[in-house]
Order: C-alpha cells, then structure tokens, then sequence
C-alpha cells in the first residue's frame, strides 16, 4: 500500500495539507512578533523596517518547532476530512482498503517528516535564532526601553578577590557573550566593594572581558574606560547553565553539551530531555497522524463531524498538557528524561491506536 499510486496521493494530500497549516502559522506568528519588535524599536533612527522583520524571520522558527505536532495534527484531519467530504474514501473502502490501508501513508509522512524536523529544521532554527539574538542586541542596546524589555539573566562567582554577581539582560553563544551588563563585585569579607556597568562583556580563557566599561564605587567618583578584565574560574560548559536554554542547542550538538555538563559536575536533565524529546519527534507526529485519522474518518452523511474535530483538538491540547507536565518533573529531578519525552507519544499513539480499533473493527 506505501508504494502504490493511491498511497502516493494520500501521502500527498496529507503533506500539502501539514505544510500549508505550518506556513500559515508561520506567517502569522512572524507578523506578530514583526510587529512586537517594531513596537521596541520606534524611535530608532538606525534601525530599518528589513532590519527588524529580518530579525523576527529569524526568531520564529524555533517558535515554530514547538507548535509542530499540532500543524501535524491539524493537517492530518483537514487531509482526511477533504478525502472523506469528496467520497474518495468511500471509493477506497469500496475497493477493499481498509482505514489502516489508507493512514499507512500518512503515518510513513509523518516519521519522514519527523526525522527531518529532527536532523535538519532543528539545527537551522537553533542557528537562526543565535543570529537574531545578535540583531536583537543592536534593537535593545540602542533603545533606552529595549534592556528592560529584554530577559534578564545572573551568574554568580567566586574566586580569591571575592565574590561576583553578574547580571545581563542578553546573552549570545550560549552565554560566551552577554550584553546590557551589570557587575556587583564584593570582597573576600562579603563587603561591596564597586558595581561595573558595560555594554558587552565576552568569556575568554581565564577571564571576563568587558568593553565599554562604567565603574562605580564608594571611594572614588564614577569611571569610564574602554575595558576591563575580570578574573574568573567559570568555563563555557557552566555558563550554559545560567545563560542557555536547551531548546537553542542544535540536536547534533546536544551529545557533547551533555558530557560537558557530566564533566563540569552541571546538571544535565534539561539537555537529556531535549535530546530524547527530539529523538522522539518522529513518532509523536506519527501519533499526531493517528489522533487525527480517529476523529477524521467518519462519513459526513452520518453527521457529528464538528464533535469529532473538536475532540481531536482537545486531545491535542490535553497532549501539549501532559508534555508540559512531564517537561516540569523532568526538569526538577523528578521524572528521568527518557520518561519524560516518550510518555506522550505513547499516551497520544495508543489512544488514536485503540480509538481507531473501536471505530473500524469495533
């Protein structure tokens, strides 16, 4: 049934659809956050309109990856409802291919589609999302509203010359280059001892380096000077715990990510989770394919078809709920990482799986 002419149309009808859907939403979170940026950056002479929708292009992708399942899952019931509505179902079932015949393709879409989200869009959208923080630097460094709007991160070290808090509203490089900077340094009696303001500050082997520095402390009157270098025993791998997310680190460099982590003594749940959610993607869109086909197959002349859809979109919705859940113990120690990322995907493809059974051999 998967290399046959009919398979073929079905898989293609179901692809055109998922695609559509995706784009369609792509469209309409790029011109929402289009228009949240131009909102941070009014009054900016040096910023132009391309610039900024430039930067919201590249921001929406990893936006994107997260709303992936649900584009699977809507496409798959607008697919199947538009074969069902058009009778080319009833011609299927008529020459003697059953529901599971004609979901086949769909299903083998899905994992194909899937293992592409995974090594190829995911790495991209992690790429892309690393150059719209450095667009997003010159948006909010040149606004006076842009810092406070942006995220705020801290990281706290110490070394012999005392104890150091520093915060920054942006980070690049996962951490190896922060901008909007404040630093409250104390010495090794706890007593403040100067706050250093700069407006970048990039890790380098040994140190921190901060340029376009301001210093302030209780002796002397404010400073100004072009650079400063401070001390620091932190590396890269213990910096992306404060200042990275796992969501933004590329599925072909997770694995290193997470021996970093081991290695440093960090924790390593978020990226464990990351990895197994994205070594999972495939079969959760799969199972995206089977919730859709268990509300999606039913004749339109026996009525409840709005029902049906609506039932499929909230079981998609309880879906997203339970990979929250499962998410947030993760997180918190609570659920190991590997449980975490299937659990979904068999609670979502047993339940399409045994609506199915009901519904076709009943």
């Amino acid at each position: 049934m998967v290399t046959t002419i009919l398979a073929r149309y079905f898989a293609a009808r179901f692809v055109i659809a998922s695609v559509a859907t995706f784009l369609g939403i792509f469209l309409l979170v790029a011109i929402v956050d289009y228009i949240e940026l131009m909102r941070r950056a009014a009054g900016i002479q040096s910023v132009s309109m391309f610039f900024v929708a430039q930067t919201a292009l590249f921001r929406v992708p990893l936006t994107l990856e997260r709303l992936m399942p649900f584009c699977i899952l809507i496409g798959g019931m607008v697919s199947f409802l538009a074969l069902s509505r058009r009778l080319e179902l009833v011609v299927a079932r008529a020459a003697g291919i059953s529901a599971w015949q004609f979901i086949t393709p769909a299903l083998v879409s899905a994992l194909v589609l899937g293992v592409l989200a995974t090594t190829v869009y995911n790495p991209v959208s992690a790429n892309m999302l690393e150059q719209a923080r450095g667009m997003e630097n010159r948006i909010y460094t040149d606004s006076p509203r842009g810092l406070q709007d942006g995220a705020s991160f801290w990281l706290n070290q110490s070394t012999s010359e005392g104890q150091t808090v520093i915060n920054a509203a942006r980070s690049q490089g996962q951490g190896a280059v922060l901008t909007g900077v404040t630093v409250f340094r104390y010495d090794p009696s706890g007593a403040f001892q100067e706050r250093i303001e700069a407006r970048e500050a990039t890790l380098e082997s040994g140190h921190w380096v901060f340029r376009n520095v301001r210093r302030y402390s209780l002796e002397s009157p404010p400073a100004e000077q072009p650079e400063y270098r401070l001390a620091t025993t932190l590396t890269l791998a213990q910096v992306r715990s404060s200042f990275s997310t796992p969501e933004t680190v590329s599925f072909w460099q997770l694995p290193d990510y997470i021996r970093s982590s081991q290695n440093s003594g960090q924790t390593t749940a978020g990226y464990l989770l990351q990895y197994h959610k994205l070594l999972a993607r495939p079969f959760l869109l799969a199972a995206m394919v089977m919730l859709a086909a268990s509300v999606s197959l039913r004749f339109f002349r026996f009525g409840g078809v709005q029902k049906m859809v609506l039932s499929g979109v909230a079981a998609g919705f309880l879906l997203y709920v339970l990979s929250k859940v499962t998410e947030d113990l993760s997180k918190a120690e609570l659920m190991h990482p590997l449980a975490a990322a299937w659990l979904p995907v068999c609670v979502g493809g047993l339940s399409g799986f045994l609506a199915l059974l009901y519904q076709e051999d009943g």
